[in-house]
């Protein structure tokens, strides 16, 4: 009896296909855009992570801040190479401590300039800030003691002054001081907010305080600790060791700020999922509005079959029977809708995906639970058209014009 009745439902599904079509239009538009957006918001919380882990494998990036307890009022002082030396030294779970100062110049090589932040620190910088050397080398010893005049750049910076040149061992000069290129950084692209990442030029920490800024301020400590290193504790500790290398009293508030990168990936992500949801949950309200379509249509349907209706009542069909065949109609309408709907938005998604610039993530389990959705739509609003075919009045029915 159910595969009679599917087919009767698909019967008249196929005898008016552009009035079908048109019924399942607000559960297409619907699932496909709850899907799309759920699945381009997973995308982008990944890239956000993703973009986050490539500043350092659990980092904290140590900067002054101003001084707000007593006799505050000014400009903290800046960092020094010995406070780099000391975390190293005297705090467990610490991976690497590098000293950065940086400052925007203009370098110039073969006639070709570019704006590019140019960057003082050790070896300890590639470390904790998870860069690796596409080619050439890192620099030596030698070259941090003494404050060599050689750098390594990014690939932003070598494509826009070298083109398609290799730019090892050719010269770079910074302001007034020419280097020599001993290494190329390997690309990685966009940072979390939205700069680039590969614009910068790595010269040793002595070099760019002599011949650059002229004086040894240190802007930012990176601090990457240990694979399995309890956060919390290496942060209070750090602190802890910062107040007494800074001098500050029991009174003092801190004037340095410590952000932890996983921090903020554990942010910026939630924030993408919240924003995931609520797209996803204003995208949802068109699958109501396309169940409230498929209530219309059906009744529409059940007035315009009324004598086919009556029939099958008169001639022995049950009205369990009568209202089966109309609920699974509906059913068939939800679910065809909500495949198509699937397919579109996997095609959408890909496409936008590539646009901009985020991973595609197929989730199996938004797929599905959007066609169940879809087809439970089916039920809930062919339920009504459904039970009043059912109840129709055998005579009244054949009677009807």
């Amino acid at each position: 009896m159910l595969l009679n009745t599917l087919l009767l439902a698909l019967r008249s599904i196929r005898r008016n296909l552009m009035r079908s079509f048109l019924t399942i239009l607000g559960i297409v538009i619907g699932v496909s855009a709850v899907i799309t957006m759920v699945t381009l918001g997973n995308g982008a919380t990944l890239a956000v992570q993703n973009q986050i882990a490539s500043l350092g494998t659990h980092l904290l990036q140590v900067r002054p801040g101003q001084r707000m307890g007593p006799g505050g009022g000014g400009v903290a002082p800046a960092f020094k190479d010995s406070d780099a030396e000391a975390i190293a030294s005297q705090i467990g779970g610490i991976q690497a401590v590098a000293p950065e100062a940086r400052t925007g110049a203009t370098v110039v090589a073969g006639g070709r300039n570019w704006t590019s932040s140019v960057i003082g620190s050790t070896q300890a910088w590639l470390e904790a800030g998870n860069w690796t050397v596409r080619s050439g080398r890192v620099f030596s010893d030698g070259e941090l003691r003494a404050g060599a005049a050689v750098c390594l750049i990014g690939e932003t910076v070598r494509r826009e002054l070298y083109g398609r040149r290799e730019a090892l061992g050719e010269a770079l000069r910074v302001k007034a001081f020419s280097c020599e290129v001993v290494g190329v950084l390997a690309s990685k692209g966009q940072g979390a907010f939205g700069n680039d990442q590969d614009d910068l030029v790595l010269v040793p920490l002595k070099t760019l305080q002599r011949r650059v800024t002229g004086n040894t301020r240190v802007n930012t400590l990176l601090v990457s600790m240990k694979e399995g290193s309890d956060p919390e504790r290496v942060k209070a500790s750090l602190v802890q060791l910062l107040r007494e290398l800074r001098k500050l009293a029991d009174s003092d508030e801190d004037n340095f700020n410590v952000l932890d990168t996983q921090q903020l990936a554990d942010t910026l992500s939630g924030t993408t999922r919240i924003m995931t949801l609520l797209l996803g949950a204003v995208a949802a309200v068109s699958l109501l509005v396309g169940g409230i379509g498929i209530m219309n249509i059906m009744l529409v349907s059940v007035t315009e079959r009324t004598r086919e209706i009556g029939l099958r009542l008169a001639i022995g069909a049950l009205e369990r029977e009568v209202l089966l065949q109309f609920l699974i109609e509906a059913v068939v309408l939800a679910a065809l809708g909500g495949l198509i709907g699937i397919v579109l938005a996997t095609a959408a998604s890909v496409g936008l995906s590539a646009l901009m610039g985020v991973p595609y993530l197929f989730n199996p389990g938004v797929n599905a639970l959007s066609f169940l959705f879809s087809a439970g739509i089916g039920v809930v609003f062919g339920y009504f058209p459904a039970r009043r075919a059912a109840r129709m009045d055998p005579i009244d029915a054949l009677r009807h014009e």
